[in-house]
């Protein structure tokens, strides 16, 4: 089966095809950076769209903003895998595929024949990846799962926001994305290996694996971590946000050779012996004398007069940016992580791949319209 005349494929998944059935985000994630890396992403639709067409307020002409961050690069094929005929074609195009990647719940999964365990008979070599939100197989299997059901349930909310407020989500989709990755990591490790079968990955899995030394901590030594104010470390101290005199210092000193340079630099080399101050151990035991006495300095004078002090000082310290600033910056500009995707409405502005790789050049293209593909397939699909 061949894919329609006009594709661009180019990277070192080019050759590679994904059928994606997914929806919102955390599929279409794992299946956008597939494409970025040159692979041919076919997604799957159902005749009314995939629901993330509809969630932002901003369009480029056709283009969905939500939709298109998540989609570029990829064709849509509509077919309703509710009917017969519609599973008939997506069967069709498994013959040829190389994976296929879903984030329905376990029971649409197996209803609608996108395990391997059904589709290994129309191709032996397909891999087959679920992400779920627990998994094909457990006790919670098929409870609905959303990004913020699983900071919940993984304890991530707990741990974050400041200890005398409510238990606070990241501030964007952490767990949607990361099990995107996920998927993406476990997809091309069976490719790799060279055979198909099913690749099951849980966002409740995934999240728990990403607590790693907090977990570890609770499991060795019984440890329950606790939220710290300003967005502080559990053990390193200083290493969090400071008030200066017009805005915010985040600074994150992780040994006492930084510690001696920072205490020269800001004018207190006093701190350098003075019990208490002189050792990481020493600072983590005396962390709200450390935290109050660095709060005093910091205050005192401007974010900038602070970054010119530590300035070349192999310091780490930041300045608190908004989403605006990072996405503005020089450092943007210099890795091409914001791109333009032409489109006759105007361009379309979306983040670039985060994966470099010398002698590759990542090809963006449009998001698809719904069904704009079906009909370049129509003659090889059963009717």
């Amino acid at each position: 089966m061949n894919a329609p005349a006009n594709a661009v494929r180019a990277g070192p998944l080019a050759g590679i095809r994904v059928i994606e059935v997914g929806h919102m985000l955390m599929g279409p994630y794992c299946g956008m950076l597939l494409a970025d890396l040159g692979a041919h992403v076919i997604k799957i639709e159902p005749p009314e769209g995939d629901i993330g067409r509809a969630i932002s307020p901003y369009s480029i002409g056709p283009h969905n903003a939500y939709f298109a961050s998540l989609n570029r690069s990829k064709e849509s094929v509509v077919l309703d895998l509710a009917s017969e005929a519609g599973r008939h074609s997506l069967e069709a195009l498994a013959r040829d595929a190389h994976a296929l990647v879903t984030n329905l719940r376990p029971l649409a999964i197996r209803r609608l024949g996108l395990t391997y365990e059904h589709l290994r008979r129309f191709n032996e070599r397909i891999v087959c990846v679920a992400l779920t939100g627990f998994g094909l197989d457990s006790p919670h299997a098929d409870l609905p799962a959303y990004d913020y059901v699983i900071q919940a349930l993984t304890g991530i909310m707990n741990l974050t926001g400041d200890p005398g407020g409510p238990p606070t989500k990241a501030g964007y989709s952490a767990v949607d994305n990361s099990t995107g990755i996920m998927g993406a990591v476990g997809l091309l490790a069976k490719i790799v290996e060279g055979r198909g079968g099913q690749v099951d990955i849980a966002m409740f899995d995934v999240m728990v694996s990403q607590l790693n030394y907090l977990a570890g901590a609770v499991l060795n030594g019984g440890e329950e971590p606790a939220r710290h104010a300003l967005s502080s470390h559990p053990y390193i101290v200083p290493a969090q946000l400071f008030r200066t005199r017009d805005d915010w210092l985040m600074i994150f000193i992780t040994h006492d050779n930084f510690w001696r340079i920072f205490a020269q630099r800001v004018g207190r080399p006093e701190w350098i012996t003075q019990p208490g101050f002189a050792t990481m151990a020493e600072r983590r035991a005396n962390r709200t004398e450390v935290v109050a006495a660095l709060s005093a300095l910091f205050e005192r004078e401007t974010t900038q007069h602070w970054l010119d002090r530590l300035a070349s000082s192999g310091v780490v310290v930041s300045r608190l940016a908004t989403i605006a600033d990072a996405l503005a910056s020089g450092q943007i500009e210099a890795r091409e992580m914001v791109v333009e995707i032409e489109s006759e409405a105007g361009p379309l502005k979306v983040v670039g791949n985060p994966v470099r790789i010398d002698g590759v050049r990542t090809h963006y293209g449009l998001p698809p319209l719904l069904g704009e593909h079906t009909a370049a397939w129509a003659a090889e699909l059963p009717t």
